[in-house]
């Protein structure tokens, strides 16, 4: 992303993109693991073309966000990345905004949804209810879906660990493939996106994400409170759609086919037929579309 701005939270000093008119209403892109804002490359011009201000900002661990502190542990977790969003919010005075994102981001927006939808005008959140239910984690899935979730598996080990660190590009290169069966994405593309792993807090943060979220990694003591409201599965009051992928290769679409159970405010859940985990970026029209369409 070019003409990038950085703003210093609590915990960070967060790179960011923004494109749009600046008094236009707010929307916050969030990118996942293993990606990068370069995801909303064509979202975004949709967006600001419509009037809307769009903010795209680099995760914890990813291109030049950095941590103000050596003492700050490298966490991953769920509430790390609910709670960076509503500080990013509060570093840029922005009161409310519709958040939209996939992975990681779609669980930074769905936290932000569920515990302070006062600061929420709208949700996008790819493959629908994306809190994770770490009490439930030890429950096994069904074989094809434990398939799909080696590279967690592979994490929780400190081989897992070296091999992140050794070749991070080879590993990310390999889940877009798996991830996104039918898009051919070339290496330029990959390339754009695959800088943002050099962080040098990248590893630690994903190692700690991936073991955290099975409960094999302690939290940041400074985020119990919300990981506690998060076990308690909050539902999410403010208008949603969830797109959906239909060629998934991480999560299915059939995995999000119940989840209106978690909306208590308007829900809507979109298939999107041959689209594979990187929607925004595989299809750009439609994640546009979907912030476009709710309401206010």
């Amino acid at each position: 992303m070019q003409d990038l701005r950085r703003i210093r939270t609590p915990t960070l000093e967060i790179a960011y993109a923004e494109l749009g008119p600046a008094e236009g209403p707010p929307v916050v892109l969030l990118h996942g693991f293993p990606y990068a804002p370069q995801a909303y490359a064509a979202v975004a011009p949709i967006l600001a073309a419509a009037g809307r201000r769009c903010i795209i900002p680099y995760l914890r661990g990813y291109g030049p966000t950095r941590f103000l502190s050596s003492e700050t542990p490298r966490s991953g977790q769920q509430a790390a990345l609910g709670a960076d969003l509503r500080d990013l919010l509060d570093a840029l005075a922005i009161p409310r905004a519709v958040v939209a994102g996939y992975d990681w981001g779609g669980r930074a927006a769905c936290i932000l949804a569920a515990l302070w939808p006062e600061r929420v005008t709208g949700l996008v959140s790819c493959t629908g209810y994306n809190i994770q239910d770490i009490a439930g984690s030890v429950r096994p899935a069904t074989p094809e879906q434990e398939h799909r979730l080696w590279y967690q598996y592979y994490f929780h080990t400190e081989r897992g660990r070296a091999g992140l660190e050794a070749d991070r590009r080879g590993i990310a290169r390999l889940l877009w493939r798996l991830w996104s069966p039918a898009w051919g994405f070339d290496e330029a593309t990959f390339a754009a996106s695959a800088s943002a792993f050099d962080n040098p807090d990248f590893v630690p943060v994903v190692i700690q994400s991936y073991r955290h979220r099975f409960g094999y990694a302690p939290g940041d003591p400074a985020l119990e409170a919300i990981e506690a409201a998060l076990a308690r599965r909050p539902r999410i009051v403010v208008p949603t759609i969830a797109p959906h992928g239909g060629a998934d290769g991480v999560g299915p679409a059939e995995a999000s086919a119940s989840h209106a159970r978690f909306f208590t405010g308007p829900y809507e859940r979109r298939v999107l037929p041959g689209i594979g985990h990187n929607l925004p970026q595989e299809a750009p029209e439609a994640f546009a579309r979907a912030i476009l369409d709710l309401p206010g």
